[in-house]
Protein backbone atom coordinates (compact mmCIF):
# COMPACT_ATOMS: atom_id res chain seq x y z
CA UNK A 1 0.00 0.00 0.00
CA UNK A 2 2.87 2.62 1.02
CA UNK A 3 4.78 1.88 -2.23
CA UNK A 4 1.70 2.24 -4.80
CA UNK A 5 1.22 5.65 -2.44
CA UNK A 6 4.57 6.60 -3.32
CA UNK A 7 4.43 5.39 -6.75
CA UNK A 8 1.43 7.59 -7.09
CA UNK A 9 2.71 10.63 -5.29
CA UNK A 10 5.68 10.39 -7.78
CA UNK A 11 3.43 10.13 -10.84
CA UNK A 12 1.14 13.12 -9.77
CA UNK A 13 4.59 15.49 -9.04
CA UNK A 14 6.07 14.06 -12.40
CA UNK A 15 2.73 15.23 -14.07
CA UNK A 16 2.60 18.45 -12.54
CA UNK A 17 6.15 19.51 -13.88
CA UNK A 18 5.74 18.11 -17.28
CA UNK A 19 2.36 20.55 -17.96
CA UNK A 20 4.81 23.43 -16.16
CA UNK A 21 7.29 22.83 -18.67
CA UNK A 22 4.82 22.80 -21.34
CA UNK A 23 3.16 26.30 -20.14
CA UNK A 24 6.71 27.66 -19.51
CA UNK A 25 7.65 26.48 -23.65
CA UNK A 26 4.89 28.39 -24.76
CA UNK A 27 3.90 30.88 -22.76
CA UNK A 28 6.81 32.18 -22.47
CA UNK A 29 6.59 35.28 -25.15
CA UNK A 30 3.70 36.44 -22.61
CA UNK A 31 0.60 35.28 -24.65
CA UNK A 32 -2.47 34.67 -22.58
CA UNK A 33 -5.32 32.07 -23.40
CA UNK A 34 -8.49 33.05 -22.05
CA UNK A 35 -11.45 30.65 -21.17
CA UNK A 36 -13.60 33.27 -19.68
CA UNK A 37 -13.70 31.45 -16.21
CA UNK A 38 -10.21 31.51 -16.22
CA UNK A 39 -6.98 32.51 -18.25
CA UNK A 40 -3.63 30.78 -18.65
CA UNK A 41 -0.80 33.08 -18.31
CA UNK A 42 2.86 32.38 -17.21
CA UNK A 43 3.92 33.66 -13.58
CA UNK A 44 6.76 33.02 -10.99
CA UNK A 45 5.82 32.34 -7.21
CA UNK A 46 8.68 33.29 -5.53
CA UNK A 47 7.21 32.49 -2.59
CA UNK A 48 5.13 30.45 -0.73
CA UNK A 49 0.96 30.53 -0.63
CA UNK A 50 -0.49 34.05 -1.63
CA UNK A 51 2.89 35.10 -2.14
CA UNK A 52 3.94 35.06 1.49
CA UNK A 53 7.86 35.16 1.80
CA UNK A 54 8.60 36.68 -1.19
CA UNK A 55 11.09 39.25 -0.22
CA UNK A 56 12.97 36.06 1.06
CA UNK A 57 16.31 34.27 -0.39
CA UNK A 58 15.53 31.72 -2.43
CA UNK A 59 17.64 29.20 -0.93
CA UNK A 60 15.07 30.20 2.74
CA UNK A 61 12.06 28.92 1.02
CA UNK A 62 13.39 26.13 -0.58
CA UNK A 63 15.10 24.64 2.71
CA UNK A 64 11.96 25.85 4.63
CA UNK A 65 9.91 24.26 2.31
CA UNK A 66 11.89 20.93 2.14
CA UNK A 67 11.79 20.65 6.08
CA UNK A 68 7.97 20.55 5.80
CA UNK A 69 7.59 18.29 2.65
CA UNK A 70 9.92 16.14 4.35
CA UNK A 71 8.05 16.11 7.86
CA UNK A 72 4.61 15.61 5.97
CA UNK A 73 5.96 12.77 4.14
CA UNK A 74 7.41 11.39 7.43
CA UNK A 75 4.34 11.50 8.82
CA UNK A 76 1.69 10.49 6.14
CA UNK A 77 3.90 7.11 5.64
CA UNK A 78 3.71 6.54 9.60
CA UNK A 79 -0.01 7.24 9.68
CA UNK A 80 -1.06 6.12 6.13
CA UNK A 81 -1.85 1.95 7.21
CA UNK A 82 -4.74 3.98 9.62
CA UNK A 83 -6.14 5.67 6.79
CA UNK A 84 -9.55 5.06 5.39
CA UNK A 85 -9.85 5.15 1.62
CA UNK A 86 -10.58 8.21 1.30
CA UNK A 87 -7.82 9.93 3.60
CA UNK A 88 -4.77 7.85 1.68
CA UNK A 89 -6.43 9.38 -1.28
CA UNK A 90 -5.98 12.90 0.30
CA UNK A 91 -2.61 12.13 1.62
CA UNK A 92 -1.20 11.08 -1.81
CA UNK A 93 -2.84 14.14 -3.94
CA UNK A 94 -1.42 16.76 -0.90
CA UNK A 95 2.20 14.96 -1.29
CA UNK A 96 2.27 14.75 -5.37
CA UNK A 97 1.35 18.41 -5.04
CA UNK A 98 3.93 19.43 -2.09
CA UNK A 99 6.65 17.59 -4.04
CA UNK A 100 5.88 19.01 -7.50
CA UNK A 101 6.05 22.46 -6.36
CA UNK A 102 8.98 21.48 -4.34
CA UNK A 103 11.17 20.95 -7.01
CA UNK A 104 9.66 23.16 -9.43
CA UNK A 105 11.19 26.11 -6.87
CA UNK A 106 14.79 24.16 -6.46
CA UNK A 107 16.09 26.29 -9.34
CA UNK A 108 15.51 29.34 -7.57
CA UNK A 109 13.52 31.07 -9.81
CA UNK A 110 9.94 30.46 -7.82
CA UNK A 111 7.27 28.36 -8.64
CA UNK A 112 5.43 27.99 -12.57
CA UNK A 113 2.07 29.64 -11.94
CA UNK A 114 -0.27 29.71 -14.94
CA UNK A 115 -3.80 29.31 -14.01
CA UNK A 116 -5.66 32.87 -13.43
CA UNK A 117 -8.92 33.73 -12.83
CA UNK A 118 -8.96 37.41 -11.88
CA UNK A 119 -10.51 37.16 -8.54
CA UNK A 120 -7.87 34.83 -7.38
CA UNK A 121 -4.21 34.72 -6.51
CA UNK A 122 -2.71 32.62 -10.09
CA UNK A 123 -2.20 28.91 -9.14
CA UNK A 124 -1.24 25.87 -10.78
CA UNK A 125 -1.98 22.07 -10.97
CA UNK A 126 0.37 21.24 -7.57
CA UNK A 127 -2.24 24.06 -5.69
CA UNK A 128 -5.22 22.44 -7.14
CA UNK A 129 -3.43 18.65 -5.81
CA UNK A 130 -2.72 20.29 -2.28
CA UNK A 131 -6.10 21.40 -2.04
CA UNK A 132 -8.14 18.82 -2.60
CA UNK A 133 -5.01 16.29 -1.08
CA UNK A 134 -5.98 18.63 2.40
CA UNK A 135 -10.01 18.33 2.12
CA UNK A 136 -10.13 14.55 0.72
CA UNK A 137 -7.85 13.76 4.31
CA UNK A 138 -9.75 16.01 6.43
CA UNK A 139 -12.71 14.52 5.53
CA UNK A 140 -11.26 11.29 5.16
CA UNK A 141 -10.43 11.03 8.81
CA UNK A 142 -14.11 12.47 9.97
CA UNK A 143 -15.20 9.07 8.77
CA UNK A 144 -14.68 6.13 10.44
CA UNK A 145 -10.92 5.20 10.75
CA UNK A 146 -9.83 2.05 8.05
CA UNK A 147 -9.37 -1.25 9.97
CA UNK A 148 -5.63 -2.32 10.95
CA UNK A 149 -4.64 -5.29 8.39
CA UNK A 150 -4.70 -8.59 10.79
CA UNK A 151 -1.13 -10.11 11.50
CA UNK A 152 -0.11 -12.63 9.19
CA UNK A 153 -2.19 -10.86 5.97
Amino acid sequence: MRAAMALAVAGLALGDLLVKSIVVITMADGRVLDYGVFNLRLAYNTGVAFSLGATLSPWIVVAATAAIVTALAVYLYRAAPGFSRMSRVGAVLLLGGAVGNLVDRMDGAGVVDYLHTGWFPTFNLADVFVTGGVGLLVLGSMRAPARAPEEGS
